[in-house]
């Protein structure tokens, strides 16, 4: 009997069209002797919606006739405990359920999706997942979260400043002199939990620090500044495992239009031109394998594995890396932990084919509910039937 997975892909953050992208390339790709897809679509307006129709990449192009077209769900447990799709609204009449999945596959980049909340709900409905659990999915979203657990275990981040929004309005000038003193412009003002370059911008200068500072606030309540690398040469490392035993991928170079990576240079190819983001990452202009020394390559595989391991990930993941080549040092930059094209253009070369990782990375799941099933969740006792003189107290009422 065939594995049914239900790959969950859209949701409602900036990256919406690039997880549309990425998962069906995956959909694509997986092995279906081995595998039966059920594709689970998020929309920006939080419904969810199945039906062979979201398998057609052409069709997003009128998505008001696709949404028509597909079945709206719900997802929820069955009576005898399997997790369904359920038809939204539920008829009176007929059949409810549209689909049983076995595993979630959720390729959902971004707030909302990337960041632990989906990988909550599974847990929840006790279905197994592919990728990161929550604690390491919150921690791979959060740059600041990630610079403070790779800085304490020792390996090299950018220094940095960071504060909320209200803190910002509340004192600009303060955080402005605190920037100022703890780095040197131009700095890289980013939002601290957003991918895909979003938000990002760099300053100079106070002024277009307040400009820079203020666009980031759009899209999150956590700001980051860095120091910016001027000679910097940029490279990306995917790693697969878990907490048991992992592998790296051949490193990349990615190249750039621009100062800072932009969302044109990850998913465009750098041409602006949106026929080729039906590409995804694939599609970004890259050198693979990237022109670096054979130590230079060792020290970035290391790090990735390690930064992987520290923050508790598992599936796959892409880390990426930044050189200052003047300094001859490379630090960290931040890890994807459901990157773009699930990585699978840095596996291949390597030998293994995207099917392969797919498969791998469902088995992982499997694997972690398997050793979770394990462990003690709760205890059998029932503190409402306790007779003792202390419960007693904690319920009496006066009349």
């Amino acid at each position: 009997m065939k594995t049914r997975v239900g790959v969950f892909f859209g949701g409602i953050s900036v990256e919406h069209e690039v997880s549309v992208i990425s998962a069906l390339q995956a959909i694509k790709a997986m092995d279906d002797q081995q595998y039966e897809v059920v594709p689970v679509y998020i929309s920006k307006d939080r419904q969810w919606y199945t039906g062979e129709e979201l398998l057609d990449i052409e069709s997003y192009k009128d998505l008001k006739q696709l949404l028509a077209a597909a079945q709206k769900i719900t997802v929820t447990r069955s009576e005898s405990g399997s997790v369904i799709l359920q038809k939204n609204p539920v008829p009176k009449f007929g059949k409810r359920e549209v689909a049983e999945i076995d595993v979630a596959f959720p390729i959902v980049h971004g707030t909302f999706g990337e960041d632990g909340a989906l990988q909550g709900f599974f847990e929840l409905l006790d279905l197994p997942y592919v990728g990161c659990d929550v604690m390491s999915s919150a921690a791979g979203m959060d740059k600041v979260v990630m610079k403070q657990m790779l800085r304490d275990s020792g390996l090299p981040v950018l220094d940095y400043v960071w504060f909320y929004n209200s803190h910002w309005a509340e004192d600009s000038g303060e955080i402005e002199g605190m920037i100022e003193q703890k780095l040197t412009y131009p700095v890289i003002v980013k939002p601290a939990n957003l991918g895909s370059s979003v938000g990002i911008n760099k300053a100079a200068n106070r002024e277009e620090l307040e400009g820079a500072v203020e666009e980031a606030m759009e899209f999150a309540g956590k700001i980051l500044v860095e120091p910016m690398v001027s000679d910097m040469k940029e490279v990306n490392c995917s790693v697969v495992g878990d907490y048991e035993e992992v592998e790296a991928s051949v490193i990349e170079e990615v190249l750039k239009t621009e100062d800072i990576l932009s969302y044109q240079d990850k998913y465009q190819g750098g041409s602006g031109k949106g026929g080729e983001g039906s590409k995804g990452m694939e599609s970004t202009d890259r050198i693979i394998p990237a022109p670096v020394t054979e130590e230079r390559k060792t020290e970035v595989e290391e790090l990735a594995k390690d930064t992987f391991q520290i923050l508790g990930c598992s599936g796959v993941s892409r880390i990426d890396f930044l050189i200052d080549q003047t300094a001859d040092k490379v630090f960290v930059n931040e890890i994807n932990t459901i990157p773009g094209s699930l990585s699978f253009y840095l596996w291949e070369p390597a030998g293994k084919k995207y099917s392969q990782l797919l498969h791998q990375l469902i088995q992982l799941s499997l694997k972690r509910k398997r050793e979770r099933e394990k462990l003690i969740f709760s205890i059998d006792s029932n503190l409402f039937n306790m007779q003792n003189a202390e419960g007693a107290k904690g319920t009496k009422t006066n009349n």
